[in-house]
């Protein structure tokens, strides 16, 4: 039995301290998950309290036959975000939202907001599912496995997909991150 299961089972017989293990081992990976999908910090933060409270309430539910926990929690999360979005009733697309978190150093922000125009030039060359595999791959280091029970997909179809996104991106803008590269490391 896996560490995380062992905590489920003590979180559904009323121990509080196995939920907060759960938390401290996957607040800070479930609040990047959502970070890059709203790219703004206090909604991210908003929007992780609120995934965790949806976990302890639904624990229930939770069936460890169906998925392992990390991907209930990755789902949970994601449609956390997709609800957001729907009660925000933005006429922006989920997929496309940017935006900067506050910061009080303007340099950095400037610096921030160019790096974040030509990442949401790139990602937005994708199709929504491109984007969202990429990012479940690449930020939140998922397996395809993984990555293929959040979206409901099979895991031919998440490797294919991420496989023709990064093609598109070397393809089309390798000299750009190699030169981001090497700025970077000057």
């Amino acid at each position: 039995m896996s560490a995380d299961l062992k905590l489920v089972k003590l979180v559904k017989k009323g121990k509080p301290a196995a939920m907060g293990k759960l938390y401290d081992k996957y607040a800070k990976e479930i609040y990047k998950f959502v970070f890059y999908k709203t790219m703004h910090k206090e909604i991210a933060e908003d929007l992780t309290s609120k995934i965790f409270l949806k976990v302890l309430k639904k624990i229930d539910i939770f069936d460890s036959k169906k998925s392992a926990f990390r991907t209930w929690l990755y789902n949970v999360a994601r449609y956390t975000v997709i609800d957001y979005y729907r009660v925000k009733k933005s006429n922006s697309d989920i997929d496309d939202f940017w935006d900067l978190s506050s910061s009080e150093d303007v340099e950095a922000k400037i610096h921030n907001k160019v790096e974040i125009e030509k990442i949401k030039e790139f990602l937005q060359k994708l199709s929504s599912d491109q984007r969202e595999i990429v990012l479940l791959r690449l930020w939140q280091d998922l397996s395809y496995k993984e990555i293929a029970a959040v979206m409901g997909k099979n895991e031919g179809a998440c490797k294919m997909a991420y496989s023709r996104a990064m093609k598109m991106i070397r393809d089309n803008y390798a000299v750009y991150f190699l030169l981001l590269w090497f700025i970077n490391k000057i």
